[in-house]
Parts: C-alpha cells; structure tokens; sequence
C-alpha cells in the first residue's frame, strides 16, 4: 500500500510532505502505509543540503591555506600533531580524556546511541517532513550534541590548537615559547576507597558539578502520556544515554575554561 497524495489540492509542497506526515502519524500501527514517496520531496532537500556542503568546503579549500609540507621523518613528530579530518574529532577527544574512554567507551556509546534511536523514540511526528515544534527534544538533543561536540572540538582542534597544545587564536603566530598551559589538577580525588574533595589548582573550589536526578524526574513526570507511553525501560535509557553526551560537554568546559583535567580519579581503576 503506498502513500497516495494529490499535490495539485495544495499549492505549498512542503505542506504536502506536513500533511501527510500528520495524517501518518494519526493512524494506527497496522494502518501504517509501507511506502512513503522520498522523490522529489526528501530527494530535493538533500540535493540542496549537499550543494551547500559542497559550496562551503569549496570556500574553505580556496581561502584556508594548506601547503605541502616536509616529507615524513619518522625519527620526528611534527608540533602540534594532528590527526586527520575524519579521526580529528576522536584524536581531540584524548584531550579530555584518558585514552580507553576516549577511543574506546565513548565512540562505542555513539555507535549503540545511534542504533537504540529507532526503538527509544516514540513520537510518530516528524516522519517524512521537518518541524521544529513537534520534535523540540529530538532536534535539541542533536543539536547540542553534534554541534558542541564535534563541531566544537573539530573547530578548536583545527583552528585554535598550536605548538605544545596550546591554544593560539587564529591570527596569532604560532610560538613554541609559550609556557604549556595544561596540568593534571584534579577536583574529585579518591584515596582507597574512600573518596574526597580535593582543593583544585585551577578553579574554585567550588567547581562541583550540579547534575539532574533522572529518578526523581521520572517520579515528577510518570503519570504524563508521553512518560507512560515511553516507559520506565526506555526512560532509563535515554536519560543515561542524554547525561553521558551532556557529561562530556561539562567536562570538555572545565578543562578548557578552569584546567580541570580530572574530575573524578579512583587510582588504577577509573579517571574520568
């Protein structure tokens, strides 16, 4: 069964495609159409969305100068060095943290994250058209974690990142003089078993992170329709899932504006 609809009843394509997002939406499951129409209505959008990608990496080509350099000397690291474009987001993430969590645990919670979206999501708008009003959590989320994610550590990573990885504002020259600017000061230590406050070297003492009670919050809001329809499991899984992508924006802050390169450390078991 596909989706029959008449566009010659609407002048506005793209009220076409909300129309008939909505008329799918309000349907049961078993009524659902097997077959949405993707041409010319998805088909054009990222035709166009392609274009302008290709405009901007056309632009940047042209005015970023990239010159060929030395030929590799395997007996000599090139300062700062970098990764390249498709490994730089993962490379600037060893910044912030130690090397199994950023190469390992982290890109593994983006891979599963992405896989469990379509079993997670229970909201039936959006499909087959864009609305900002009917997905304000969904487009959020993705904006604030894709775009102060990568795009923030991509950004800095190549156009703020220097000699000794310190951070050189894009018209300034590049100097190795520049005293090195990172430590291991940490704000949340453990001893033992036992954990404690330590004072921070370079940050207030104050430097706590003030974190949201998922619990509580699935206590506040269990009765609404959208907490019911999403249930305890599927709640559980997005809100650990939602702070582990805001956990890393935060500690990515302390350590860029306070020099916070641990926040909590348990010797030979976990530094995070």
């Amino acid at each position: 069964m596909a989706e029959n609809v008449n566009p010659a009843v609407i002048q506005d394509q793209e009220e076409v495609k909300v129309q008939a997002g909505r008329a799918r939406a309000a349907l049961p499951a078993a009524d659902l159409p097997d077959k949405v129409h993707t041409w010319p209505y998805l088909v054009r959008a990222e035709f166009v969305a392609g274009c302008v990608l290709l405009l901007v990496l056309m632009v940047w080509s042209i005015t970023v100068d990239a010159p060929m350099e030395d030929p590799a000397n395997p007996t000599k690291t090139p300062n700062p060095s970098k990764a390249p474009w498709y490994f730089l987001g993962l490379s600037r993430m060893l910044v912030y943290f130690d090397p199994w969590i950023a190469g390992v645990v982290l890109p593994s919670l983006i891979i599963v994250g992405l896989m469990v979206i379509p079993y997670v999501d229970v909201n039936p708008r959006g499909n087959g058209y864009y609305t900002w009003s009917e997905r304000k959590f969904a487009i959020a989320t993705f904006l604030v974690g894709f775009l102060g994610m990568w795009v923030g550590m991509i950004t800095i990573g190549v156009f703020f990142r220097g000699p000794g990885w310190n951070l050189f504002m894009p018209w300034d020259y590049w100097t190795r003089t520049r005293s090195f600017r990172w430590s291991t000061s940490t704000c949340l230590t453990s001893s033992g078993s036992a954990a404690r406050w330590a004072p921070c070297s370079s940050a207030p003492s104050a430097c706590s992170l003030a974190g949201g009670d998922p619990g509580a919050f699935w206590q506040w809001k269990k009765d609404t329709p959208v907490m019911r329809q999403l249930g305890m499991l599927r709640y559980g899984l997005v809100a650990t899932l939602f702070m582990i992508m805001t956990g890393v924006l935060v500690k990515m802050a302390l350590r860029l504006l306070f020099n916070i390169k641990y926040i909590l450390v348990i010797p030979n078991i976990l530094n995070i």
